[in-house]
């Protein structure tokens, strides 16, 4: 685990966050909770940091399709949630934030065998989106783009979700 470094969009709350969800029992219950079929794929958090979080996904018998590869929705799970961490941490002491993907747009550039390793990188616009909402009462989103690399550094899938946060 890289260590957890302090920004401007920083806050107690999403350092505690961090801390909480770098622990991988703590994870694992959190997914066996709350994301059961993230817990069966076996999906891991490799990396979470204020600007970005790394989530990967492992070519096995869940998360096979008949094509020898990992199967797209195991894919866009772990992209998923690459952004969706980073939009939990950042909801952290924000009071109430409903969070919500309304869009997903995907492109699949290589058969995706082995791990893949996913990121986001965009926890300071997503932390801006929150105060944005905080400040106005109204909705905004977040296009957040996360990047699946496989074992050589190829691009194997990005996607572009769109959440949107709405502060209550």
């Amino acid at each position: 685990m890289t260590p957890i470094p302090a920004t401007a969009t920083d806050t107690p709350a999403a350092a505690a966050f961090r801390r909480t969800i770098s622990n991988p029992l703590k994870l694992r219950l959190f997914m066996l909770r709350s994301l059961p079929m993230a817990y069966l794929a076996g999906l891991r958090l490799r990396e979470i940091t204020p600007e970005r979080a790394v989530i990967t996904v492992t070519y096995k018998y869940l998360t096979k399709n008949p094509f020898r590869s990992i199967y797209f929705a195991c894919l866009s799970m772990a992209a998923e949630m690459a952004s969706g961490l980073l939009a939990m941490m950042y909801t952290q002491g924000a009071g109430r934030v409903s969070m919500l993907v309304v869009g997903m747009e995907a492109e699949f550039t290589k058969k995706a065998v082995g791990l893949i390793a996913f990121t986001s990188e965009d926890g300071s616009r997503i932390a801006q989106a929150i105060a944005d909402s905080r400040a106005s009462g109204e909705g905004r989103t977040v296009v957040c783009t996360s990047t699946g690399l496989d074992q050589v550094g190829d691009v194997v899938a990005t996607f572009r979700v769109t959440w949107s946060f709405r502060a209550k």
